[in-house]
């Protein structure tokens, strides 16, 4: 029954998140990649940082360490620290995650994910393919009009 109401949130959730980006499957810049057997992942992360980063899972909305957070820093993957948004970047979005509305030039990957019946375009770490979220087309218009859909359990903030 947990199941089912959390896939019925994390869909409700999603569904209310508009717009996509057009797939793209390389990053902006070249990085090199970090690669490591599901065994290794799961030394080194969290069993929530695992979910998310490495199945593609979502945290539940309102509860991430950083969804509500607008100190100055960077925000780095949290599987292999490759620096990804810069707090300047972050707005509020109200969606229940942290939301950047541009991801540092060459940091992320694009992938269509056409997941829970839906097309949206997943972000990942350039670095080593970690899940972040995804990317919509319902940001701030005065800047990017981007809003990267963040997984706080998927990234670490550094304090300048």
């Amino acid at each position: 029954m947990k199941k089912i109401v959390l896939f019925l949130t994390v869909l409700i959730s999603l569904n209310s998140c508009q717009g996509q980006e057009k797939k793209k499957n390389t990053a902006e810049a070249k990085t090199t990649p970090i690669t490591k057997t599901d065994a290794e992942w799961k030394k080194e992360l969290t069993p929530e940082q695992y979910e998310v980063l490495r199945e593609k899972g979502t945290e539940r909305a309102f509860t991430g360490e950083y969804w509500n957070h607008f100190e100055k820093g960077k925000y780095v993957c949290a599987a292999c620290g490759n620096v990804l948004f810069d707090s300047d970047a972050k707005f509020v979005s109200d969606c229940g995650w942290p939301s950047f509305d541009k991801a540092i030039k060459g940091s992320v990957i694009y992938e269509t994910d056409t997941s829970f019946g839906m097309q949206r375009t997943e972000v990942m770490c350039a670095k080593c393919g970690g899940h972040l979220g995804h990317v919509f087309d319902d940001g701030p218009e005065e800047t990017t009009g981007k809003r990267f859909c963040t997984n706080s359990v998927s990234v670490k903030f550094v304090a300048k």
